[in-house]
Protein backbone atom coordinates (compact mmCIF):
# COMPACT_ATOMS: atom_id res chain seq x y z
CA UNK A 1 0.00 0.00 0.00
CA UNK A 2 1.70 3.01 -1.32
CA UNK A 3 0.37 6.69 -1.63
CA UNK A 4 -1.29 9.56 0.47
CA UNK A 5 -3.85 9.46 2.76
CA UNK A 6 -5.72 13.06 3.57
CA UNK A 7 -6.91 13.03 7.26
CA UNK A 8 -8.72 15.11 8.97
CA UNK A 9 -7.10 15.62 12.35
CA UNK A 10 -9.04 16.36 15.64
CA UNK A 11 -7.98 18.51 18.37
CA UNK A 12 -6.43 16.68 20.97
CA UNK A 13 -4.27 14.19 19.37
CA UNK A 14 -0.26 14.72 18.16
CA UNK A 15 0.43 14.46 14.73
CA UNK A 16 2.60 11.90 15.78
CA UNK A 17 -0.47 10.13 17.97
CA UNK A 18 -2.30 10.14 14.31
CA UNK A 19 0.32 8.42 12.59
CA UNK A 20 0.49 5.44 15.29
CA UNK A 21 -3.24 5.07 14.92
CA UNK A 22 -2.91 4.90 10.91
CA UNK A 23 -0.14 2.32 11.37
CA UNK A 24 -2.54 0.02 14.06
CA UNK A 25 -5.12 0.92 11.11
CA UNK A 26 -3.70 -0.61 8.42
CA UNK A 27 -1.11 -3.09 9.64
CA UNK A 28 1.86 -1.01 7.85
CA UNK A 29 5.13 0.88 9.67
CA UNK A 30 6.13 3.13 7.34
CA UNK A 31 3.55 6.02 7.45
CA UNK A 32 4.91 9.67 8.21
CA UNK A 33 3.21 12.87 7.81
CA UNK A 34 3.70 16.14 6.08
CA UNK A 35 3.53 19.15 7.74
CA UNK A 36 3.28 19.00 11.86
CA UNK A 37 -0.29 20.35 13.45
CA UNK A 38 -0.05 21.29 17.04
CA UNK A 39 -2.08 19.17 19.43
CA UNK A 40 -4.67 22.12 20.23
CA UNK A 41 -5.32 22.56 16.12
CA UNK A 42 -7.59 20.70 13.67
CA UNK A 43 -7.69 20.16 10.03
CA UNK A 44 -6.19 18.32 6.96
CA UNK A 45 -2.87 16.50 8.05
CA UNK A 46 -1.28 14.66 5.24
CA UNK A 47 -0.10 11.07 5.87
CA UNK A 48 2.41 9.73 3.63
CA UNK A 49 2.07 5.77 3.06
CA UNK A 50 4.93 2.93 2.08
CA UNK A 51 6.89 4.34 -0.84
CA UNK A 52 4.98 7.96 -0.35
CA UNK A 53 7.24 8.90 1.90
CA UNK A 54 10.02 9.42 0.05
CA UNK A 55 8.08 12.39 -1.72
CA UNK A 56 8.47 14.41 2.13
CA UNK A 57 10.38 17.10 0.03
CA UNK A 58 6.99 17.72 -2.35
CA UNK A 59 4.66 17.56 0.03
CA UNK A 60 6.18 18.87 3.34
CA UNK A 61 6.89 22.22 1.95
CA UNK A 62 3.54 23.17 0.51
CA UNK A 63 2.39 26.56 1.11
CA UNK A 64 -0.78 26.18 3.67
CA UNK A 65 -3.59 27.88 4.15
CA UNK A 66 -5.57 28.04 7.43
CA UNK A 67 -8.95 29.60 9.45
CA UNK A 68 -8.61 30.34 13.15
CA UNK A 69 -8.86 32.33 15.99
CA UNK A 70 -6.48 35.17 18.12
CA UNK A 71 -7.79 36.30 21.01
CA UNK A 72 -6.78 39.32 21.95
CA UNK A 73 -5.83 40.92 25.87
CA UNK A 74 -2.78 39.18 26.96
CA UNK A 75 0.25 36.58 25.44
CA UNK A 76 0.92 33.36 26.29
CA UNK A 77 4.21 31.46 26.73
CA UNK A 78 2.87 28.69 24.24
CA UNK A 79 1.75 31.67 22.27
CA UNK A 80 -1.87 29.80 22.48
CA UNK A 81 -4.43 28.94 24.53
CA UNK A 82 -2.93 26.29 25.99
CA UNK A 83 0.06 28.47 27.64
CA UNK A 84 -0.12 30.23 30.95
CA UNK A 85 -0.27 34.28 30.36
CA UNK A 86 3.43 36.09 30.22
CA UNK A 87 1.77 39.34 31.56
CA UNK A 88 -1.27 40.73 32.66
CA UNK A 89 -4.52 41.54 31.04
CA UNK A 90 -4.80 44.51 28.59
CA UNK A 91 -6.65 47.64 30.16
CA UNK A 92 -8.54 48.23 26.61
CA UNK A 93 -8.55 46.76 22.90
CA UNK A 94 -7.84 47.87 19.73
CA UNK A 95 -10.62 49.03 16.97
CA UNK A 96 -11.44 47.05 14.50
CA UNK A 97 -9.70 49.38 12.09
CA UNK A 98 -6.64 49.30 14.18
CA UNK A 99 -6.57 45.51 13.63
CA UNK A 100 -7.29 45.58 9.99
CA UNK A 101 -4.23 48.00 9.38
CA UNK A 102 -2.22 46.27 11.52
CA UNK A 103 -2.61 42.82 9.60
CA UNK A 104 -1.87 44.07 6.39
CA UNK A 105 1.66 44.97 7.51
CA UNK A 106 2.41 41.07 8.19
CA UNK A 107 2.18 40.29 4.37
CA UNK A 108 4.61 39.61 2.21
CA UNK A 109 8.33 38.29 3.51
CA UNK A 110 8.60 38.03 6.95
CA UNK A 111 11.20 37.25 9.57
CA UNK A 112 9.46 34.98 11.96
CA UNK A 113 11.23 33.61 15.16
CA UNK A 114 9.73 29.96 16.30
CA UNK A 115 7.88 29.93 19.37
CA UNK A 116 9.88 29.10 22.58
CA UNK A 117 7.50 25.69 22.84
CA UNK A 118 8.00 24.17 19.12
CA UNK A 119 9.57 21.38 17.61
CA UNK A 120 12.08 23.51 15.76
CA UNK A 121 15.72 21.89 16.40
CA UNK A 122 18.59 24.36 18.00
CA UNK A 123 21.64 21.71 18.23
CA UNK A 124 20.12 19.00 18.23
CA UNK A 125 17.60 19.39 20.38
CA UNK A 126 13.78 20.78 20.19
CA UNK A 127 13.25 24.60 21.72
CA UNK A 128 10.31 22.92 23.83
CA UNK A 129 13.54 20.94 25.51
CA UNK A 130 14.79 24.17 26.43
CA UNK A 131 11.85 25.77 27.34
CA UNK A 132 10.47 23.30 29.35
CA UNK A 133 13.87 23.44 31.42
CA UNK A 134 13.55 26.92 31.97
CA UNK A 135 16.58 27.46 29.99
CA UNK A 136 16.33 30.99 27.68
CA UNK A 137 18.26 30.52 24.15
CA UNK A 138 18.72 32.53 21.15
CA UNK A 139 16.17 31.51 18.64
CA UNK A 140 17.08 31.42 15.16
CA UNK A 141 15.28 33.50 12.69
CA UNK A 142 13.84 32.33 9.59
CA UNK A 143 11.88 33.92 6.34
CA UNK A 144 8.32 33.01 5.97
CA UNK A 145 5.79 34.80 3.14
CA UNK A 146 2.57 35.15 4.42
CA UNK A 147 0.15 35.88 1.02
CA UNK A 148 -2.89 36.35 3.01
CA UNK A 149 -3.84 37.21 6.36
CA UNK A 150 -7.71 38.50 6.33
CA UNK A 151 -9.78 39.48 8.86
CA UNK A 152 -12.83 37.57 8.89
CA UNK A 153 -14.93 39.17 12.01
CA UNK A 154 -13.86 41.23 14.79
CA UNK A 155 -15.77 40.65 18.33
CA UNK A 156 -13.61 42.03 21.15
CA UNK A 157 -11.39 40.15 22.66
CA UNK A 158 -11.40 37.41 19.27
CA UNK A 159 -10.41 38.27 15.65
CA UNK A 160 -11.84 35.13 13.67
CA UNK A 161 -9.35 35.31 10.67
CA UNK A 162 -7.54 33.31 7.27
CA UNK A 163 -4.34 32.78 6.05
CA UNK A 164 -2.42 31.79 3.81
CA UNK A 165 1.29 31.04 3.81
CA UNK A 166 4.67 29.14 2.94
CA UNK A 167 5.47 26.11 4.40
CA UNK A 168 7.28 26.80 8.22
CA UNK A 169 5.17 29.84 8.85
CA UNK A 170 4.09 29.14 12.88
CA UNK A 171 0.47 30.46 13.28
CA UNK A 172 1.23 30.78 16.93
CA UNK A 173 4.16 33.37 16.10
CA UNK A 174 1.67 35.40 14.10
CA UNK A 175 -0.80 35.50 16.75
CA UNK A 176 1.45 36.63 19.00
CA UNK A 177 3.40 39.38 16.70
CA UNK A 178 0.58 40.30 16.29
CA UNK A 179 -0.41 41.13 19.74
CA UNK A 180 2.85 42.88 20.21
CA UNK A 181 2.16 44.85 16.98
CA UNK A 182 -1.40 46.25 18.93
CA UNK A 183 -0.06 46.75 22.21
CA UNK A 184 -2.50 44.50 23.85
CA UNK A 185 -1.00 41.04 23.79
CA UNK A 186 -2.31 38.17 21.73
CA UNK A 187 -2.46 34.42 21.77
CA UNK A 188 -3.90 31.96 18.80
CA UNK A 189 -7.17 30.55 20.42
CA UNK A 190 -7.99 27.91 17.65
CA UNK A 191 -6.40 26.85 14.33
CA UNK A 192 -7.82 24.76 11.21
CA UNK A 193 -6.17 24.03 8.78
CA UNK A 194 -7.85 23.69 4.92
CA UNK A 195 -5.21 23.35 2.58
CA UNK A 196 -1.90 21.87 1.71
CA UNK A 197 -0.80 22.70 -1.35
CA UNK A 198 -3.32 21.18 -3.64
CA UNK A 199 -5.30 19.59 -1.00
CA UNK A 200 -8.23 20.32 0.79
CA UNK A 201 -9.66 19.75 3.96
CA UNK A 202 -13.36 18.93 2.67
CA UNK A 203 -11.47 16.27 0.52
CA UNK A 204 -9.89 14.25 3.93
CA UNK A 205 -10.92 11.85 6.05
CA UNK A 206 -11.30 11.08 9.65
CA UNK A 207 -9.48 8.33 11.50
CA UNK A 208 -12.62 6.66 12.32
CA UNK A 209 -13.64 6.67 8.28
CA UNK A 210 -10.86 5.26 7.37
CA UNK A 211 -10.92 2.58 10.16
CA UNK A 212 -13.84 1.17 8.82
CA UNK A 213 -13.16 1.80 5.42
CA UNK A 214 -9.57 -0.46 6.00
CA UNK A 215 -11.84 -3.09 7.85
CA UNK A 216 -14.45 -3.05 4.77
CA UNK A 217 -11.64 -3.71 2.18
CA UNK A 218 -11.99 -0.76 0.63
CA UNK A 219 -8.54 1.05 1.00
CA UNK A 220 -8.86 2.59 -2.53
CA UNK A 221 -11.93 4.97 -1.17
CA UNK A 222 -9.11 6.98 1.19
CA UNK A 223 -5.81 6.10 -0.31
CA UNK A 224 -4.15 8.22 -3.40
CA UNK A 225 -2.05 6.42 -5.11
CA UNK A 226 1.37 7.04 -6.12
CA UNK A 227 0.37 7.49 -9.90
CA UNK A 228 -1.66 10.13 -8.96
CA UNK A 229 0.59 12.00 -7.02
CA UNK A 230 2.48 15.31 -8.18
CA UNK A 231 0.31 16.34 -11.30
CA UNK A 232 1.99 18.97 -11.81
CA UNK A 233 5.08 17.51 -13.15
CA UNK A 234 5.59 16.12 -16.65
CA UNK A 235 4.94 12.40 -17.11
CA UNK A 236 7.23 10.46 -19.39
CA UNK A 237 6.51 6.73 -20.34
CA UNK A 238 9.20 4.08 -20.58
CA UNK A 239 9.63 0.81 -22.75
CA UNK A 240 10.63 -2.05 -21.14
CA UNK A 241 14.13 -1.62 -21.29
CA UNK A 242 13.84 2.63 -20.79
CA UNK A 243 12.02 0.77 -16.83
CA UNK A 244 15.41 -1.59 -16.26
CA UNK A 245 17.90 1.03 -17.27
CA UNK A 246 15.53 3.27 -14.14
CA UNK A 247 15.33 0.35 -11.89
CA UNK A 248 19.59 0.44 -11.95
CA UNK A 249 18.98 3.86 -11.70
CA UNK A 250 20.55 4.75 -15.27
CA UNK A 251 19.76 7.55 -17.24
CA UNK A 252 16.90 7.26 -20.39
CA UNK A 253 17.72 9.21 -23.66
CA UNK A 254 14.50 11.34 -23.95
CA UNK A 255 15.28 10.79 -27.93
CA UNK A 256 15.63 7.17 -28.21
CA UNK A 257 12.17 5.46 -28.91
CA UNK A 258 13.36 2.27 -27.54
CA UNK A 259 13.80 3.79 -23.88
CA UNK A 260 11.06 6.16 -23.63
CA UNK A 261 7.15 6.04 -25.77
CA UNK A 262 6.63 9.40 -27.66
CA UNK A 263 5.77 12.27 -25.76
CA UNK A 264 4.93 15.76 -26.54
CA UNK A 265 6.77 18.99 -25.39
CA UNK A 266 10.19 18.30 -24.17
CA UNK A 267 10.54 19.16 -20.47
CA UNK A 268 12.47 22.14 -19.44
CA UNK A 269 16.26 20.95 -18.54
CA UNK A 270 16.66 20.93 -14.88
CA UNK A 271 13.05 20.02 -14.62
CA UNK A 272 11.95 17.15 -12.45
CA UNK A 273 9.97 14.48 -14.34
CA UNK A 274 7.99 11.67 -13.67
CA UNK A 275 8.94 8.52 -15.53
CA UNK A 276 6.25 5.59 -15.34
CA UNK A 277 7.22 1.78 -16.00
CA UNK A 278 4.97 0.28 -19.15
CA UNK A 279 2.88 -1.31 -16.06
CA UNK A 280 1.38 2.27 -15.79
CA UNK A 281 3.04 2.27 -12.40
CA UNK A 282 5.22 5.25 -10.98
CA UNK A 283 8.93 4.27 -11.34
CA UNK A 284 11.18 7.11 -10.29
CA UNK A 285 11.68 10.92 -10.39
CA UNK A 286 14.28 11.77 -12.78
CA UNK A 287 15.76 15.74 -13.47
CA UNK A 288 15.58 16.54 -17.14
CA UNK A 289 18.80 17.15 -19.05
CA UNK A 290 19.26 18.25 -22.89
CA UNK A 291 18.28 14.64 -24.12
CA UNK A 292 18.08 12.59 -21.01
CA UNK A 293 16.41 12.16 -18.30
CA UNK A 294 18.57 11.11 -14.73
CA UNK A 295 16.30 9.17 -12.19
CA UNK A 296 17.66 10.52 -8.72
CA UNK A 297 14.32 8.55 -6.51
CA UNK A 298 13.87 5.67 -7.75
CA UNK A 299 11.10 4.02 -6.84
CA UNK A 300 10.80 0.34 -7.97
Amino acid sequence: MDGLILVRKSSGPTSHDCVARLRKILGIKKIGHFGTLDPFAEGLLLAGVGKATRLFPYFGFSDKTYDGRIRLGFATDTYDRTGNPSGPEAAGLPSGEAVVSMMARFLGEQIQLAPPFSAKKLEGKPLYAYARGGIEVERRPAQVRIERFALRTYEPPDIDFEVACSAGTYIRALAHDLGTALGCGAHLYSLTRTSSGPYRLENARALEEIETAAREGRGDSFLIPMEELLPGLSRIELTAAGRERVKSGRPVRLDDPGQVAPFGVAPAPGGVIRLFGPDGRLAALARARESEASPFLVLI
